[in-house]
């Protein structure tokens, strides 16, 4: 995985627009971010200029608007982050955040379970028939 650039919390709210609705126009992300933030429309045209100079976004202009699609996939931009996040704060180790997370009754039952069935259907998956 190639290193992908650093993207603020504000500008990854920019990319989760960009990620759901590419290719999209400055207006739909400004509108978009709207609903949800309280940013001012300039604010938004700011992170999005960071992100193309990031390289974290190209962009072509149509007729009077420009149209937005992200260069870095989203998958690996959240692989990355859980990867660094885990080293960061658990040594890189996912049994150490869960123990954490279980040791501070951080987990409900729900969450328990979908985790027993993840690990169930994996190891289903890697066991030879």
């Amino acid at each position: 995985m190639n290193k992908l650039p650093q993207i603020s919390e504000a500008e990854y709210e920019v990319m989760k627009v960009v990620w759901k609705y590419a290719p999209v126009n400055t207006n739909e992300i400004t509108e978009k971010l709207l609903q949800t933030t309280s940013w001012s429309p300039k604010t938004i045209h700011t992170l999005i200029k960071r992100l193309v100079n990031k390289g974290a976004l190209s962009y072509e202009k149509q007729g009077r608007v420009f149209v937005y699609t992200p260069l870095v996939p989203e998958n690996e931009y959240i692989g990355q982050e859980s990867a660094s996040f885990l080293q960061r704060f658990y040594n890189g180790t996912i049994s150490s955040m869960l123990s954490a997370y279980l040791e501070n009754n951080r987990l409900s039952d729900a969450e328990i379970d979908d985790l027993r069935t993840l690990l169930s259907q994996k190891t289903k998956k890697e066991t030879p028939s």
